[in-house]
């Protein structure tokens, strides 16, 4: 509250001044006084409204600013856990993706995944009129690996063929795993003749391969047939040429790579 000014002071000093008692304008003066006091009353409620208001006012404000900032705070969280989360479900198609097309054993395509390439790869020769050979290896007596070593020894030998095979192999084909210890090799760009040859090269990498069980080196061969698609057939028919080939090669004695008719 502010202090009485000079005026004010002259004046509540004269009110009460026995001098004053009496003079005509004293009673005027006097109700002007109490009047100007009725007046200073209502400012400053006014002004105490005034600051209340203000006061609320600039709590709403803060309130809603601290109510916006924690709402700011939660969408970021929230964005935070989305981007997580979208991360997390990338790395799981990922893995899923990945589970349905290699095959669990070896880490090459299965079968799912060579259908898929032999599909886009006959589809292309055919429109361009470019070479493309199917080559399909089997183990040879693999299933004796297995009843006289053992399911453990035979996943070994699957395992060290895939890796020599890749390591053969050119870059842009695919080796993968058609079933058990049967393999198809899809080779893009390449004749049967050229794919002969490097099979031929292949064989000699896997006879030369030894498998160790206990003290002992377990040799292994494999036996392919090799046919090349031919523009007026399905990828499945050059399959069944390749298969007749890989029996003609069983039935020459294996470890040996035969071309289809």
């Amino acid at each position: 509250m502010r202090g009485p000014s000079p005026l004010e002071h002259e004046v509540a000093t004269l009110l009460t001044d026995p001098e004053f008692e009496g003079h005509p304008l004293k009673e005027a003066l006097s109700q002007l006084w109490g009047a100007h006091h009725d007046l200073l009353g209502r400012i400053e409620r006014i002004a105490r409204v005034s600051d209340g208001y203000q006061s609320i006012a600039r709590e709403r404000e803060l309130s809603l600013a601290a109510r916006f900032d924690k709402q700011l705070r939660q969408l970021e969280k929230i964005a935070r856990i989305s981007d997580r989360y979208q991360m997390m479900m990338h790395d799981l198609n990922a893995s899923l993706r990945e589970a349905s097309t290699l095959d669990s054993l070896t880490g090459i395509a299965n079968r799912r995944l060579l259908t898929e390439r032999l599909r886009e790869e006959s589809e292309r020769a055919k429109r361009y009129a470019r070479p493309l050979t199917l080559v399909m290896l089997d183990i040879d007596r693999f299933k004796v690996i297995n009843d006289e070593h053992g399911h453990e020894v035979g996943d070994r030998v699957l395992i060290e063929v895939v890796r020599v095979m890749e390591a053969e192999i050119r870059e842009q084909d695919l080796c993968g795993r058609w079933g058990g210890e049967e393999f198809l090799i899809v080779m893009p760009e390449c004749t049967a003749q050229t794919a002969w040859a490097v099979m031929r090269r292949l064989g000699d990498s896997i006879a030369a391969l030894g498998v160790r069980v206990n003290d002992e080196l377990l040799g292994v061969t494999a036996s392919m047939g090799v046919a090349e698609l031919h523009l007026d057939e399905t990828y499945s028919s050059t399959i069944n040429r390749a298969d007749i080939a890989l029996l003609r090669a069983k039935r020459s004695g294996r470890n040996r790579c035969e071309l289809s008719e």
